[in-house]
């Protein structure tokens, strides 16, 4: 059988073009027996390291190499012969992908410039641009060839003869190639969707610009030897054994920090000891003298020094420039980041391992995130393009897949269904419902789905679904180089100003062990500056994180009754459930917290064992002295990925850096990975050190829940130190507070409207939205009866930023009529009736409706009637009940009352007060009327939804049943306010919920 090798073969990274994922393709590549198969994505590398890491898995030559069609017409395929021509070929995508994101412009004397890769000029049919690629052929001479593509278009022969008379007029050879754009011919009908989708047409008014047959796929060898004269073939060995670049080649190197590996770790040594010396005054215990003599050696051998210190720069940067940052994650298992100040956690609260981190066996680059004030983030990220150059230093990427609602448009649309239907269609998807449950939701509605266009709709949904969309940002990975990134990593323009993204994302970083940062915006940070700055401008207490007491029993207190709305990390639903019954009390009980409401505990069975433990409900005994040493701090029960790692060392024998691989390999095994060796390791390593088969057994069962996905200790303890001074700061300075989260938002489970009736119940004085005393944000306002916390005009929907602030800038506007506020802030008609809305003209004008009223006259000043006196019309007040509505259209909240409050004389007398519920025997069926506040439907929690009513005395936890929402599902998902009949249930640790029955619209 003749030798054939692929050389012209996009994926579904030419977006919307390519059918066919890379895996798919080098998958097909094999069953069909070639010998090599290229990865030409249009400008574009990013489908490559997917494609390398099945081609090394399966053992087939991949050729590196891209589709380009310059501004002049040309379409030819740059290949990859070497690593100086990968370099080039990064280099030109970069330089062609300067423009408008997702568009590139390269001209024919870019190509012609190229001097170490291969082109194939793929020929049109009318030979417009002949005579341009005779005087590439030139310029490229034996690096170039001639592109023969045949598809059974019923022109082959009259083609076939067109590419050999070209052949022979330049002297080069024509090498048969396929112009792949999916790896089977059943990708077809997907594929013409796509290219519709990218058109932003039909599939039945793209015309032309669909390809008329599908034989634009992986074709066997038989077929194409009856398709392609021999000699083109045997060319594709040829071009194939001149491209011998393996992505394995790419040398990358870590920016230096100092003269050398040698030097930068010295550097290293020098500020651990100062960071040591600082962090202990009173001297430095001898365990963290140990962890950091292995620490420090480690990171010698493997050369990450330089990476450290760059860390390091980068809090010292944030810190100078007063941006609170915290690093986290599997950093926080090294004592050196803690000596350098880029974690907060003592090595000496937590049981560290540093194997969670680095490790030996692993020799994978260290990933360091480091959390930073969201709405300064920015100047960090901006820092390290300053300090490394925009060529060595870029954001890591993030492809956007298709999810199932955004696969449903598409492809509705490219049906040719109309807007209306498409919306239908779209609406009949609950947010967590995937692509299983869309023939049963269309059927639900009356749907035919044997009938076109639900048949194929339903077909290719689902083959669309998971397929990338674009390249997008990841939320904070910065990749550093310390030669040019571009000759590594084809870069793009971001669509964000002052960014620039690369085209590969974390998973390819891995693979070819490329460093990078995560420079991550948490809003909590910045709510805690905010905090803290007007602590410190009104002289209340703390003004720094450090400054908070530690271990405050009141504090605890709030916690343990699950008094949690706007804390950090504890203030879920799930989260408030369980606060009651773990009641923390130490700093460590909230690290114990905040990691066992995860899937991975949850799964693996072990929040219950825990909690009878802890409850005295059940004991607590350990086969063995190493065992309690790992596990004694949890009470026998493995709850941190830390914990897991040293179980499989101490009672299994596995190294660290072997058990940290078991680890990884349980996060990923649903995903591509077998456990099946590991587990028979484990269990027969803990067989050998004599434990039991059934305790080995359970260990190992828990273990297999962080497949799921598990906190590591560490983790959970650098975001303890945020749930804890978020506590402390709501329960002793809870006005401040909320200033802080109401000016960081959007963050966290609740809106605006839920924190401040939060704060309202917890006595603190809120004001609502002034025109002639709010700032653009909220303030907090020093009265002689007290303080009280003034909402700013950024509430108020509607109102720009600008006439916001133009308004709050504007001098003596306590003393001004409307009209000329209106003129000395040159607000817009637009913006008057927002704030006329929004009831923050009600002290000026008198009314709500007045203020809409005289909010229509805004205009700009006459010049010969600079001040023109109008007789005013005065318009009658609305009702209290008008003003709260009007209050929730304009703000999302009311300080006047509430929806509910306003109908509860009309409520039949058995709809009870949510307060009064309390007194109420658990298992009682009761009825509740009240605003969905927010809707929940956690992955672990067997498809049970959680939804919070609020009405005028308080909120309630209510559980409905897989069986229950799909009974009433259009109110669950959509009503606004509802009556709600179900089973309260009150635990002994008195967590109460009301279990749903049934669901009445009130109010849509």
């Amino acid at each position: 059988m003749i030798a054939y090798s692929e050389l012209h073969c996009l994926s579904h990274f030419s977006f919307l073009r390519g059918a066919s994922a890379p895996q798919e393709l080098v998958e097909r590549a094999c069953a069909l027996s070639y010998r090599g198969l290229a990865i030409t994505d249009e400008c574009s590398l990013s489908g490559i390291v997917h494609a390398h890491r099945a081609a090394r898995d399966r053992g087939l030559p991949l050729i590196v190499g891209s589709e380009i069609t310059v501004r002049e017409g040309l379409k030819c395929v740059v290949l990859v012969s070497s690593a100086r021509g990968y370099a080039e070929l990064s280099e030109l995508i970069t330089r062609g992908r300067q423009v408008d994101k997702g568009d590139y412009d390269l001209g024919i004397a870019d190509l012609g410039a190229l001097a170490d890769c291969l082109v194939l000029w793929c020929p049109d049919a009318g030979g417009d641009h002949d005579p341009l690629a005779g005087a590439l052929a030139r310029a490229l001479s034996a690096r170039f060839w001639i592109a023969g593509e045949l598809h059974k278009t019923g022109t082959d022969d009259g083609y076939k003869g067109r590419l050999q008379a070209l052949s022979a007029r330049l002297g080069r050879p024509v090498v048969a190639c396929g112009d792949v754009h999916m790896h089977k011919r059943g990708r077809r009908a997907l594929q013409d969707t796509m290219t519709a989708v990218r058109l932003k047409t039909t599939v039945a008014e793209a015309g032309w610009a669909l390809f008329p047959n599908g034989e634009r796929h992986l074709r066997d060898i038989p077929t194409l030897c009856a398709l392609y004269p021999e000699a083109w073939l045997k060319e594709t060995q040829v071009v194939a054994e001149a491209c011998r670049f393996s992505l394995e080649d790419l040398q990358y190197r870590y920016p230096r920090q100092g003269r050398s590996p040698r030097h930068s770790l010295g550097q290293l040594m020098r500020l651990t000891r100062a960071g040591l010396a600082a962090r202990y005054p009173q001297g430095v215990p001898d365990s963290v003298r140990s962890l950091v003599r292995h620490e420090l050696s480690l990171i010698g051998e493997l050369a990450y020094a330089d990476y450290f210190l760059t860390v390091h720069d980068l809090v010292r940067f944030a810190k100078d420039r007063g941006i609170l940052c915290q690093g986290r994650g599997s950093a926080a298992n090294s004592v050196v980041c803690y000596a350098l100040g880029i974690t907060a956690v003592d090595p000496a609260r937590l049981e560290v391992l540093f194997e969670r981190f680095i490790s030996r066996e692993r020799r994978e680059p260290p990933d360091i995130d480091i959390d930073f004030e969201h709405e300064r983030r920015e100047e960090v990220i901006q820092y390290l393009y300053e300090r490394y150059g925009r060529e060595r230093a870029a954001m890591t990427a993030s492809v956007i897949t298709y999810r199932t609602r955004s696969a449903l448009r598409d492809v509705a649309k490219a049906l040719g269904c109309e807007a209306a239907l498409v919306d239908r269609l779209a609406g009949l998807l609950g947010w967590w419902e995937g692509v299983d449950v869309l023939e049963e939701r269309l059927v639900e509605h009356g749907y035919d789905v044997r009938r076109s266009p639900f048949r194929p709709l339903i077909a290719l949904v689902r083959e669309l679904v998971g397929r990338p969309r674009h390249l997008s940002q990841h939320v904070g990975g910065m990749v550093l180089s310390q030669e040019a990134l571009t000759r590594l990593i084809p870069i793009e323009k971001a669509a964000m100003p002052g960014r620039t993204v690369l085209q590969w994302d974390k998973d390819d970083l891995d693979t070819l062990r490329i460093m990078k940062v995560d420079c991550l915006g948490l809003g909590m940070l910045t709510a805690l500056q905010r905090a803290f700055a007007l602590m410190r401008e009104h002289g209340l207490g703390p003004g720094t994180l450090e400054d908070i007491p530690a271990e405050d029993p009141a504090v605890y207190e709030m916690v343990s009754a699950a008094d949690t709305v706007g804390v950090f990390q504890i203030e879920s639903r799930a989260q408030m459930a369980l606060l009651p019954r773990l009641r923390p009390r130490t700093f460590y009980d909230l690290v114990v917290q905040i990691a066992i409401v995860r899937p991975g505990p949850i799964q693996g069975n072990m929040v219950h064992p825990y909690l009878r433990r802890r409850q005295g409900r059940e004991a607590v005994s350990y086969p063995s002295c190493e065992i309690e040493a790992v596990l004694g701090r949890t009470l026998g029960i493995p709850l941190f990925q830390e914990q897991v790692i040293k179980l499989a060392v101490v009672a299994a024998g596995f190294s660290p850096g072997e058990a940290d691989e078991l680890r990884r390999a349980m996060g990923a095994w649903k995903r591509d990975g077998d456990l099946r060796a590991f587990k028979e390791r484990f269990l027969k390593g803990m067989g050998a050190r004599g434990y039991g088969k059934d305790y080995a057994q359970d260990i190992y069962r828990q273990i297999h829940g962080f497949g799921a996905y598990g906190f590591p200790e560490s983790h959970a303890a650098s975001f303890a130190l945020l749930a804890y001074a978020s506590a402390w700061l709501k329960c002793h300075v809870p006005d401040v507070y909320l200033c802080a989260l109401l000016n960081s938002q959007p963050l966290g489970f609740y809106a605006p409207s839920q924190i401040i009736a939060d704060a309202r119940r917890h006595g603190v004085r809120v004001l609502a939205p002034d025109a002639r005393s709010s700032q653009v944000a909220t303030v907090l306002e020093m009265r002689p009866s007290g303080r009280a916390v003034r909402l700013g005009l950024d509430l108020v929907r509607g109102l720009s930023r600008k006439g916001a602030a133009r308004l709050a800038q504007l001098p003596l506007r306590g003393r001004s009529s409307w009209q000329s506020m209106a003129q000395g802030a040159s607000l817009s008609r637009t913006d008057g009736g927002r704030l006329a809305q929004g009831g923050a003209l009600d002290d000026v004008c008198g009314s709500r409706p007045q203020a809409l009223w005289e909010s229509l006259a805004i205009q700009a000043p006459l010049p010969l009637f600079a001040d023109p006196e109008e007789a005013r019309v005065w318009r009658r007040p609305g009702t209290h009940a008008d003003d709260v509505a009007a209050d929730y259209q304009a703000l999302g909240f009311s300080l006047r009352g509430h929806p509910v409050g306003l109908m509860r004389k009309r409520l039949a007398s058995h709809v009870l007060p949510i307060a009064t519920l309390g007194g109420i025997r658990s298992a009682t069926v009761v009825t509740i009327a009240g605003l969905v506040t927010s809707r929940q439907r956690p992955g672990s929690a067997k498809g049970l939804m959680f939804l919070l009513l609020e009405d005028e005395t308080g909120t309630a936890n209510v559980i409905v049943s897989p069986e229950v929402a799909q009974a009433f599902r259009a109110l669950v998902l959509r009503s606004a306010l509802v009556l709600v009949t179900g089973v309260l249930e009150r635990t002994s640790d008195k967590v109460q919920h009301i279990h749903a029955r049934a669901f009445t619209r009130i109010w849509a």
